[in-house]
């Protein structure tokens, strides 16, 4: 129902926006939050740049790369290969250390109250930074999940032992040809649990989230509800942006907050209902936590 009328970008003063945020933070009796890519980039997770060219300058040299995304889709010769950058790719953006505190900021603002969040992020910092894991719906995956490539079974298996032996163990951008991770069932190599195609595995702890975050939304019809949205674009809008929009739009006791640097808009049908800051993330979460 959106789709086909303008958006608009927020033009009104930063600080009094940002009091605003505060306020109907402080006030809401349940917090939605949507979270995309750009929040991922935000807290230091960038897939391009300096991190780059520390984990992956013979990658680059061989094959060209000149970022982590799309080196994830070459086709490798050999599955030593293929794991010796994946186990790479997956080690230093599930399994390092969170670059700043944004997370835990995040987390500050919601502590206490009623909130639930769904992502299309796979780095599973929230869980990292200490958010409920029964509050958290992951909908595209999870790096630190394999499954079969077939799928011959609708299961997932945790990596991260085998992934963090496949970094240290790798040499000449290959890793032990022992270490390559079979499907229990079927001996197929595993693949990484991402959705990106029809393969992918929607396990139980997949519909149970998804059913908790469904239970969540039913019973808080009507409430007083902060639908915050942060670094979602439009590569997958149908998940997040435009669900959030059309519950705002069918809630007049809710507001939609989209924060997102270059790309934040809503539609004029709920503007009145929005507050829109393009800006910076951890700016403006760092300055919502500063409002006294």
């Amino acid at each position: 129902m959106f789709l086909r009328i303008p958006t608009k970008k927020s033009m009104k003063n930063y600080s009094d926006e940002i009091i605003h945020l505060k306020e109907k933070l402080d006030k809401a009796d349940a917090v939605v939050i949507g979270a995309g890519a750009g929040l991922s980039t935000a807290a230091g997770f960038t897939y391009a740049g300096e991190r780059f060219e520390k984990h992956f300058s013979d990658f680059k040299q061989k094959y060209g790369f000149t970022d982590m995304y799309s080196g994830g889709f070459y086709p490798f010769e050999t599955l030593e290969e293929y794991w010796a950058y994946w186990s790479r790719y997956i080690y230093i953006n599930r399994y390092m250390d969170i670059p700043n505190n944004l997370y835990d900021m995040i987390l500050s603002l919601v502590n206490g109250k009623d909130y639930f969040l769904i992502t299309t992020n796979v780095d599973h910092c929230f869980q990292k930074a200490g958010f409920d894991k029964k509050r958290l719906f992951y909908t595209q995956g999870d790096y630190g999940l394999l499954q079969c490539p077939t799928p011959c079974c609708n299961e997932t298996f945790d990596n991260e032992d085998r992934i963090k032996q496949m970094y240290k163990s790798q040499s000449n951008m290959k890793i032990p040809t022992e270490l390559i991770p079979l499907c229990p069932h079927c001996k197929k190599p595993l693949t990484t649990n991402l959705r990106c195609d029809n393969s992918f595995v929607q396990d139980e702890g997949w519909h149970n989230a998804a059913e908790r975050y469904d239970n969540f939304l039913r019973t808080r019809k009507g409430q007083n509800i902060v639908f915050l949205e942060l670094g979602v674009g439009y590569n997958t809008p149908a998940i997040i942006k435009y669900p959030f929009w059309r519950m705002v739009s069918g809630n007049k006791n809710s507001i939609y907050v989209c924060i997102n640097k270059g790309e934040s808009v809503c539609p004029e049908e709920i503007e009145k209902q929005s507050i829109c800051l393009d800006e910076d993330i951890y700016k403006v979460i760092k300055d919502v936590k500063e409002v006294i």
